[in-house]
């Protein structure tokens, strides 16, 4: 008897990829790549740097992971998303069109 068992696919790197769709309307999913284990934290501001939305703070493990974010309260226009986690901190634009 032979087995086959799924091995989880080990990051080696930290990436934030652009949001999908962009432009969006009201949702887009983000998704991210962490190398190492640790706390996350995904904010959303606008284009003064007012933070609008915090979409992720916890401890999360390697791997690659996708998050939602739900702009139907906020205008039309410019926004930013970042992540920091550990040494790693990225930012991306991304445009809300209502």
């Amino acid at each position: 008897v032979v087995g086959v068992e799924e091995i989880p696919m080990v990051s080696s790197k930290y990436s934030l990829d652009q949001n999908y769709p962009n432009p969006f309307n009201p949702s887009t999913k983000i998704t991210y790549t962490i190398e190492k284990p640790g706390v996350v934290k995904i904010k959303v501001f606008d284009v003064l740097g007012r933070q609008v939305a915090e979409l992720l703070n916890q401890q999360q493990n390697t791997g690659s992971y996708e998050v939602d974010f739900n702009g139907s309260d906020l205008s039309s226009g410019l926004y930013f998303y970042s992540i920091e986690t550990g040494s790693f901190k990225a930012t991306k634009k991304m445009m809300l069109l209502k």
